[in-house]
């Protein structure tokens, strides 16, 4: 039987009248959406984004995690199950409550503590972020070591082969892609993000969540979830939270984690989430282990899960 993994989404995705449909058609996805609590209008937010906030940290963490939660419950419903799970930084979240560590409620402030914490840690840093096409992270890193002079910058996602992420100072990211460009990248694309996200300035969000943590209970994963901060599944002696805070100040292995689901034989991506980022990762890392038998989905609207139902049928 093929081995299935669901892939969540993260920040960056998100837009304007995601899961509207849903909502409407699934009372599973309408249950989180009603009993969850933010301080803002969730749906509202989520369905009209009538100010234009929904880009913003503080409200992208939240949405995004409750629409996550939303599209597990009504898989679930579906006896839709994976084998194992990973999310991309944010989507982390998301997979461990679809792994039964919190319920939604839990998940959904969480996230919102968590958009809350890094805004903070941004303050006053007049940060960047830049993805890189076409360099190994060797050849990249050599350019963080010449730009690091005019600021602080680092790789800070490893998204798949052939593609980086530069986070830091906007002036040393900036100084690091051009460095980049000269040696070769293919592209330098910034990214529309409102801090230096899994980078060293997010140290203080780190010791927030590492206290607020405390005031919620873990459970155990009933599905095995590969973290962001390893590359793998956790071993005994490392805990969910300890792996929570090192993952928003450091760099998300999201190659590594691609490959060890690929090299314990799942061939099923599931990407749970508006946008296909991380199923297009999925592809690229297959195509470099030349593994050419593997089936992508992405679940975002009705006719999705729709479409998915029938495959699993």
């Amino acid at each position: 039987m093929m081995k299935t993994a669901f892939l969540y989404a993260g920040q960056g995705s998100q837009h304007k009248g995601m899961g509207a449909d849903l909502y409407e058609s699934y009372p599973e996805f309408r249950e989180v959406f009603d009993e969850v609590n933010t301080d803002f209008d969730l749906k509202e937010m989520c369905f009209e984004d009538p100010s234009g906030q929904l880009s913003q940290t503080k409200y992208t963490q939240p949405c995004m995690v409750a629409f996550a939660c939303g599209v597990s419950n009504i898989l679930k419903n579906r006896g839709i199950k994976p084998d194992i799970m990973a999310g991309l930084s944010l989507g982390e979240y998301s997979a461990l409550q679809a792994s039964g560590v919190w319920d939604a409620k839990v998940a959904v402030e969480l996230a919102g503590f968590r958009g809350d914490a890094m805004t903070r840690s941004s303050e006053g840093v007049d940060a960047g972020m830049t993805a890189v096409m076409g360099l190994t992270r060797e050849e990249l890193q050599e350019c963080v070591n010449e730009a690091s002079k005019l600021g602080v910058v680092s790789i800070c996602n490893d998204n798949c082969p052939g593609q980086l992420v530069l986070g830091g100072e906007k002036a040393a990211v900036a100084a690091a892609a051009e460095l980049a460009k000269n040696r070769g990248a293919k592209r330098c694309v910034p990214l529309n993000v409102s801090g230096p996200f899994h980078t060293t300035f997010m140290s203080k969000a780190g010791d927030e969540l590492e206290q607020y943590f405390k005031s919620i209970s873990f459970e155990k994963e009933e599905i095995p979830v590969v973290f962001n901060l390893l590359g793998r599944e956790r071993e005994q002696g490392e805990s969910v939270q300890e792996l929570l805070k090192g993952q928003v100040q450091n760099g998300v292995k999201m190659t590594q984690s691609i490959n060890y689901m690929l090299d314990k034989g799942v061939r099923r991506f599931v990407e749970i989430g508006p946008g296909k980022a991380i199923t297009g990762f999925v592809k690229r890392c297959a195509k470099e282990k030349n593994i050419d038998d593997i089936e992508c989905f992405n679940v975002e609207t009705k006719e999705d899960i729709e479409k998915l139902t029938e495959t699993f049928a």
